[in-house]
């Protein structure tokens, strides 16, 4: 299951996040991977048992848009 993890993350749902960063923000890719890979919902992204993968990556980046602006990460069902 890792390897399909993995597969998934890279694939489909990090570097869709990443280009909406790029996009929405207006900064260039390399910074938008750095601050995502920084973040904390990367962190949770990264870790298979918090299902975070199942979010859209629309939905990862409001998650981590608010991180940026508060501090703080907050679910969907929250």
């Amino acid at each position: 299951m890792d390897e399909k993890f993995n597969a998934i993350l890279s694939i489909a749902v990090i570097p869709f996040t990443v280009a909406l960063i790029a996009q929405k923000e207006k900064i260039d890719d390399v910074t938008a991977i750095n601050e995502f890979y920084q973040s904390q919902v990367y962190d949770f992204l990264a870790r298979e048992e918090t299902k975070v993968w199942h979010f859209s990556p629309l939905t990862l980046y409001h998650m981590w848009k608010h991180e940026k602006e508060t501090g703080e990460v907050v679910f969907p069902e929250d």
